[in-house]
């Protein structure tokens, strides 16, 4: 038996490097505190004053995780990294708005082969971006090295958030009436979601391809961060209670869409409405895809749906165009029971 000593850092987990790590982004992460925020970054638990919500009726705590799946993947292969907290954020918080929830914090967790300062800062750098466009403190995270299980370059991501909604206004769809109007809000791209059928479409054996074509749609269009509605929705909040929203992720329309539909009814959309995005013209143009793969895995324009009452339609999209929004009506509540696009 060899009597050398092998330390931690042999093994591959450098755990001094972590430290300074954590010391590099105290600064980015302490710029999305609030006065609710309790302690400093690198305790063992985030602690948060929810003091305030002795302001609610009946406040209701909404919780919600998730992550940016393969696109990762492009962010590795461009080695960009400094949007894909963005996408981290948005995944979350978009989800919390849908029941009318304000984002009260976030935390992350990043898991990595080798920890690379330069890469794990510009990804922490986006998180901080998309917390701040979302009001949300950044209270936490891990970031956890795992050599011998992922590459030294690979990583994967996944948050947390935390919100509040008071009971009475939570949005849940309960009111949705036959007839009512279906307000399509335009996405920036992809957002998070597809990105598994992109990597088929314009990768070639994993690897970014010669085809000049594909590599404009991967370096202009694929890595363009997640829109977050947080500050739009909430302002329109503030004078108007649609009946329903979702957000387009996972599944696109047909799967979500349902979500807040009651028993029997359906929706049905024109897609010659929807707000017009390069990217999708591309898609469509360069692969022979089937409309129902289209619908039921990207967004195609529309990253999240408000749904209202038709005398309120009109007063909601100039709400929405005056906060410098691209939206339009797309569609109608029916009774078919399914999700027709037209």
């Amino acid at each position: 038996m060899s009597s050398s000593k092998i330390t931690y850092k042999d093994a591959g987990v450098d755990t001094e490097k972590g430290q300074h790590f954590v010391k590099n982004i105290t600064n980015m992460v302490h710029s999305t505190y609030n006065k609710n925020v309790l302690g400093g970054l690198g305790g063992f638990a985030a602690a948060y004053d929810v003091s305030f919500l002795k302001d609610y009726k009946n406040p209701i705590m909404l919780s919600g995780t998730d992550g940016v799946g393969t696109k990762l993947v492009f962010a590795r292969l461009l080695d960009r990294h400094d949007t894909i907290g963005i996408d981290l954020v948005a995944m979350c918080v978009n989800d919390l708005l849908v029941l009318g929830g304000k984002t009260l914090f976030f935390q992350d967790y990043i898991a990595c082969g080798k920890l690379n300062l330069e890469r794990m800062e510009s990804i922490v750098s986006g998180i901080v971006k998309g917390c701040t466009l979302a009001s949300a403190s950044l209270v936490g995270g891990e970031t956890a090295e795992h050599p011998g299980v992922m590459d030294d370059d690979e990583y994967d991501l996944a948050g947390f958030a935390v919100g509040v909604v008071e009971k009475d206004e939570i949005i849940d769809g309960s009111t949705v009436n036959l007839g009512d109007h279906i307000i399509g809000i335009a996405s920036s791209g992809p957002h998070s979601n597809g990105f598994s059928l992109l990597r088929k479409l314009l990768l070639e054996n994993g690897k970014l391809p010669n085809d000049s074509n594909k590599l404009k749609i991967i370096e202009n269009f694929v890595l363009t961060p997640t829109t977050i509605y947080v500050p739009y929705i909430l302002k329109l909040l503030e004078k108007h209670k649609p009946k329903g929203m979702v957000h387009i992720t996972g599944g696109g329309f047909y799967e979500n869409i349902p979500r807040i539909l009651q028993k029997g009814q359906g929706a049905e959309l024109q897609y010659s409405l929807f707000p017009k995005l390069e990217f999708y013209e591309r898609i469509q143009k360069d692969f022979s895809l089937e409309k129902e793969t289209l619908f039921s895995t990207f967004n195609m324009g529309v990253g999240f749906i408000v749904i209202v009452s038709p005398e309120d339609s009109e007063s909601v999209l100039y709400e929405l165009r005056n906060q410098g929004l691209d939206v339009s009506k797309v569609g109608t509540i029916t009774d078919s029971g399914q999700v027709l696009i037209k």
